[in-house]
């Protein structure tokens, strides 16, 4: 496979119908009114030479080497920055043309080292590609006079390096940080001459406000911002195109080798959901991949006291079928289980529900979904018929107002952050719900309209008071409700009780009453209304009934069905979506469909030929418990830490070891391998073969970058267990898996590894009604006919702030980290974030005598852990937050078994705490011995 090179056509398409023609050099083309010359000559086929202009950015006319002449017109104006009209002659040719652009390019190349053949982008370099365009063959002026060759590198960025020597102050850089990116970090600072490129405030990259997504890296045209990869390994020469493995946004890269070695990861235009663009973990957080931690060879042992011993796959998959059968067969079918990564494929996942299905005979399989988002799939199914989100991400390009609650997306899903910040900057009003001053809520040209800083715990208190305003304020619509939804009459008069008003809930949620009436009034007033969430919705007691009060919002002012609005989750993980539409939880088979349905389970039963129960298996919470009584004896955990990413940690380890087996298959030993009887090498994404799902239902091809590492891929491993146990199940390849789900899951009728590879990606529902996808959900009808507006009464957590505990922790991510932080972590990405810390607000800071950078203990009622303390007014009085990317620290000792009343997701969001400073002379040792747990 060769480099794949993307076509660049200078400036942006133009929407619309193509009406406009004219020639170039004596050739018709006819595109959209508003184009740029310069695009309607490259999509002719013809190639006007340019450095300052780029189809991701718009014109900025600057380089001058786009010039053209065109009949009638006078001088020879920028291709870039003129627009086509009808009948427009255009000449990109002549001998004056010539003259001035090797004119330019002089200039150019007299401020420039000449080191092409040492330099890190020789053969990469748009500089030199243009001196051989325009014919430069000599510099006349330039090498006695000032110039910038001896401008410093600035290295302080572990990615990259900023060469101010070889910058051509075309801002690239700077446009690409400021309209694809949105952070505005780079400045052109300086006139004329003194003219250069500055981070922030002039200070290096690394402490700018620069949040290292590449956006400048891939703009620029020379080697003045170059990736350190490519300085030390050379320039790639083949490219895959693959997926990303971290957030649920999903997006596509081109990842370029030089003959068996990873030398960077670009960013697909053609990508779905990303369209180009990435994060500072996508983009160069892949060296976990190849870290020397990763587990590459299978390991067993007798008891978790004992040492690992290294084995032969033969061992290992005889050995694992072995014990789990001897474990069934002692203590029955239903005493075995496994728990679903959201980081696997959907083909891994496929077959791990399979195996437990089919070989180990019972229901007992759940997913890491059950922690963050199963509250999404309740609720959503409830309302809408389908447990999935109703927009792609595109779709925010036509929202009005947007409101954001209970998430954080420029640091949990920054690429759809950007997307959404671009819409922001072009008149649409946000509305942000969260305890926290999140970036979103002010930033670099964003500010939101309203910023509700609710109470942790009370979101279905203040949906209901939207709700209220909307329906008692006639700002409801009833032509929508009337045609689409039932139960309309009574949830108005459930939502209508004065209980619900803004000024009756204001005490409950610390909201202030008009500033909910102002926000809900903008909201239901937009012509389109748009709502996106994340855990800060899911993870609480009420997570369900706060999803089915969302639903209910967007039915009620109208704002389903059509691009622009919509209720839209933002998935933490690469594929907890994909896992869950492939049957993860113990109660569903693959699409959803209940383990009881007769007919759903006929086809399984003849497809596997075996008798499937149709009662529901244990969730997660139920295992570690039935581990504890003695009934639930192994477990086998694909791709998750749950010893880490689980709350009440003290309560996970002691089911954990009180298992007689423990099998783990992951890449590193993590927190549950140390747990484990045997541990499995797993594959990282890029050794891996199938598709993920991201968070709007696309998708996407996981194509191998390299063979398997260890030898086997997860599925195989999978299938070969449930062989060694006396099921048949085995796959030639990934494909087959996947056409498997098609055959069996209505959703994924039409999917197929070779229609992915034509279509890029495609969304589900994909089925012979909709061949290419399904962007926008509940168009005409709701998947279960009717929307369902359900009564969504608030009920106050059970988890309460006392004397004792009189704050309140909430917990998030980072940009810098994913998940438990096991592969970011062993990335360079700890630069940013070393290690977890508790941001606290100045008050409560100060009235327990901490102060910035101190040590702290964070306790709760069923366990303490130390950490620094980071005094911010983000947080409001009362309210703390930490992050959970650091095992050291070890967040979720803390958090307690509270839990969602339909779907057991815990309550990570409302845990009562107590702050108190570490004395100077045991800050040590806490240090030494982070975790500690109560009880």
């Amino acid at each position: 496979m060769t480099l794949i090179q993307e076509p660049d056509f200078g400036t942006p398409a133009r929407p619309g119908d193509a009406t406009v023609t004219l020639t170039v050099d004596g050739i018709p083309v006819t595109v959209p009114p508003e184009t740029s010359v310069m695009r309607a000559a490259r999509e002719a086929g013809i190639d006007i030479p340019s450095l300052c202009a780029t189809d991701s950015l718009e014109a900025y006319g600057s380089c001058r080497l786009c010039v053209v002449e065109i009949d009638g017109a006078r001088g020879t104006p920028a291709s870039c920055t003129t627009p086509v009209r009808d009948g427009m002659e255009v000449h990109t040719q002549t001998e004056q043309l010539g003259e001035l652009r090797r004119g330019v390019m002089e200039l150019y190349i007299s401020d420039h080292p000449l080191d092409c053949l040492t330099c890190s982008a020789n053969g990469d370099c748009e500089l030199q590609d243009m001196a051989g365009v325009t014919g430069l063959r000599e510099v006349r002026y330039g090498f006695e006079g000032e110039n910038h060759l001896d401008a410093p590198t600035d290295s302080s960025n572990p990615y990259f390096d900023f060469d101010a020597s070889k910058c051509i102050a075309c801002a690239r850089c700077v446009r690409a940080c400021d309209e694809v990116q949105g952070t505005l970090a780079l400045t052109l600072e300086g006139r004329g001459f003194d003219t250069k490129i500055a981070a922030s405030a002039g200070g290096s990259f690394l402490e700018s406000e620069c949040v290292s997504c590449g956006a400048c890296v891939q703009a620029c045209p020379t080697a003045t911002l170059q990736e350190k990869s490519v300085v030390e390994l050379g320039l790639p020469t083949r490219s895959v195109i693959t997926t990303c493995a971290y957030c649920g946004v999903g997006c596509s890269f081109k990842a370029e080798l030089r003959g068996s070695e990873l030398v960077r990861m670009v960013p697909y235009k053609d990508g779905g959901a990303n369209e180009g663009h990435s994060c500072v973990k996508g983009r160069f957080a892949f060296g976990y991949a190849s870290h020397p931690d990763r587990v590459m060879a299978p390991m067993v042992r007798d008891s978790i006291a004992d040492d690992w011993r290294e084995v032969s796959w033969d061992e290992a998959i005889a050995h694992t079928a072995r014990r789990l059968l001897e474990i069934r067969e002692e203590h029955g079918r239903g005493s075995i289980g496994a728990i679903i990564s959201s980081r696997t494929t959907n083909e891994e996942v496929y077959v791990v529900q399979k195996m437990v299905r089919a070989a180990f005979g019972n229901n007992n399989v759940d997913t890491c979904a059950r922690v963050c988002h199963s509250p999404t799939g309740y609720g959503l199914k409830q309302t809408f018929g389908e447990s999935a989100g109703t927009q792609d991400f595109s779709s925010v390009d036509e929202a009005d107002v947007i409101v954001v609650i209970g998430a954080n997306p420029t640091d949990g899903h920054p690429v759809f952050g950007s997307r959404m910040k671009r819409r922001l900057r072009n008149g649409a009003k946000l509305i942000v719900i969260d305890p926290r001053r999140i970036d979103l809520v002010r930033s670099p040209h964003i500010e939101a309209a309203y910023h509700l800083p609710l109470k942790p715990g009370t979101n279905v208190a203040v949906v209901n008071a939207m709700a209220h305003v909307a329906v008692t304020e006639g700002l409801i619509d009833e032509e929508f409700l009337a045609e689409r939804c039932e139960d309309v009459e009574a949830w108005k008069e459930f939502i209508s009780l004065q209980e619900n008003s803004p000024e009756a809930v204001e005490t409950i949620t610390g909201v202030d009453a008009g500033e909910l009436r102002e926000a809900t009034r903008l909201y239901a007033g937009a012509r389109n209304g748009a709502i996106y969430y994340g855990l800060g919705v899911t993870e609480h007691s009420q997570g369900s009934t706060m999803v089915m009060g969302l639903a209910n919002l967007a039915m009620a002012t109208g704002n389903i069905g059509r691009r622009g609005v919509g209720v839209n989750p933002l998935r933490g993980q690469n594929n907890v979506q994909g896992s869950c539409d492939m049957g993860s939880f113990p109660h569903e088979f693959p699409g959803y469909r209940h383990v009881s349905d007769d007919g759903a389970r006929a086809v399984y039963e003849q497809l596997w030929a075996t008798e499937l129960l149709d009662e529901p298996g244990l969730r997660i919470p139920n295992m570690f418990d039935a581990a504890l009584d003695g009934s639930f004896r192994a477990l086998f955990v694909q791709g998750e830490d749950i010893a880490q990413s689980d709350p009440n940690t003290g309560h996970v380890h002691a089911a954990l070891a009180a298992m007689e087996l423990v099998v783990v298959q992951d890449l590193f030993v993590n927190e549950t391998a140390k747990f484990a009887h045997v541990l499995l090498p797993g594959t990282s994404f890029l050794e891996k073969d199938g598709t993920f799902t991201n968070a709007e239902r696309r998708i996407n091809r996981v194509r191998p970058v390299s063979p398997a590492r260890t030898g086997k891929q997860e599925w195989q491993i999978v299938c070969e267990i449930a062989q060694a146990m006396g099921y048949p199940m085995h796959y030639d390849d990934a494909s087959q898996i996947m056409d498997e789900i098609a055959l069996t899951t209505p959703t994924f009728a039409g999917v197929s590894f070779a229609r992915l590879d034509d279509l890029g990606s495609v969304q589900w529902p994909c089925n012979d009604a909709a061949p290419e996808g399904t962007p926008v959900m509940h168009t005409e009808e709701f998947v279960r006919g009717k929307g369902k507006l359900q009564v969504t009464p608030y009920v106050p957590t059970r988890e309460r702030s006392s004397r004792r505990f009189p704050l309140i922790l909430t917990t998030g991510r980072i940009l810098a980290h994913y998940n438990v932080g096991a592969q970011t972590r062993r990335t360079a990405n700890v630069a940013w974030h070393p290690e977890d810390v508790l941001e606290l607000h100045p008050h409560d800071a100060e009235v327990r005598g901490v102060t910035d950078g101190d040590m702290v203990t964070l306790a709760s009622r069923v366990g303490h852990t130390t950490l620094k303390a980071k005094v911010s007014e983000r947080m409001p009085v009362g309210v703390c937050y930490t992050t959970f990317h650091h095992p050291v620290t070890g967040a979720n000792v803390v958090t307690t078994d509270q839990s969602d009343w339909a779907t057991n997701c815990p309550e990570y969001k409302v845990t009562a705490v107590q702050v108190s400073p570490v004395p100077t002379s045991v800050a040590q040792r806490e240090a030494e011995d982070h975790v500690v747990l109560d009880g």
